[in-house]
């Protein structure tokens, strides 16, 4: 399936790293103009050399107002990605106040307000856009040291069916894609041991963890536009 995004401008989150930056690639090469958030300058100026003539911007989304500096400027966007996330491993008894701010920040708080900026925009043009919001299957399964990051994607899953539901009549379209196990540096954090990994493969008909969700971001994409 050929998917063409020439003459449209995507923005991407997470953009650094894994399935971010695999997205990145895969639209650019789709002909569309890409704006890459990354809060690592090294991995925007990397991603930059492998994908000559996009756009990247360097800001922590955890912060509210750097959001807003950074992304005042971006102008029309017919595509948002937000794949930023953060993945905080503890037991329950032991999670800690920093490890809920940090997650809520990222995973919800700013999917939230990146999605808000670029929505109104989109609804001043009066143009069809399309958000897709990059859940995990830890939205519906509970999962050993998971606490934090299982209910902030539980909360993004939500987040998004409010957003489809508010943003729709204005012809903005919003979807979430629920991977299982994407082995990129996040998931090898939770998932390289192979005793606790075998479970989880048992349950996939492949057995084995994907190397990146990208299919999906496409699939969500051509289903939109």
């Amino acid at each position: 399936m050929e998917i063409n995004f020439s003459g449209r401008t995507a923005l991407v989150t997470g953009a650094g790293k894994g399935i971010g930056r695999e997205t990145v690639k895969a639209l650019q090469s789709g002909g569309a103009q890409v704006i890459a958030v990354s809060r690592t300058r090294a991995d925007l100026d990397s991603l930059a050399l492998e994908c000559p003539g996009i756009k990247t911007i360097c800001v922590d989304l955890a912060s509210w107002d750097e959001t807003e500096e950074a992304l005042k400027d971006i102008g029309a966007v017919d595509l948002l990605v937000n794949n930023a996330a953060v993945a905080v491993l503890q037991p329950f008894l032991e999670v800690t106040q920093d490890a809920w701010d940090r997650s809520l920040d990222v995973n919800v708080k700013a999917v939230a307000h990146v999605s808000q900026i670029v929505a109104r925009e989109m609804i001043k043009r009066g143009s069809h856009g399309s958000i897709v919001n990059i859940s995990s299957q830890a939205s519906m399964c509970a999962l050993q040291n998971h606490t934090v990051y299982c209910a902030t994607k539980g909360a993004l899953d939500m987040l998004t069916k409010v957003m489809a539901l508010e943003l729709g009549p204005k012809k903005i379209r919003v979807n979430a894609v629920n991977p299982t196990v994407v082995m990129t540096d996040m998931g090898r954090l939770g998932w390289s041991d192979p005793q606790k990994a075998a479970p989880m493969k048992s349950r996939i008909p492949l057995g084995r963890f994907a190397g990146v969700g990208l299919s999906l971001v496409h699939l969500s994409f051509e289903i939109n536009l």
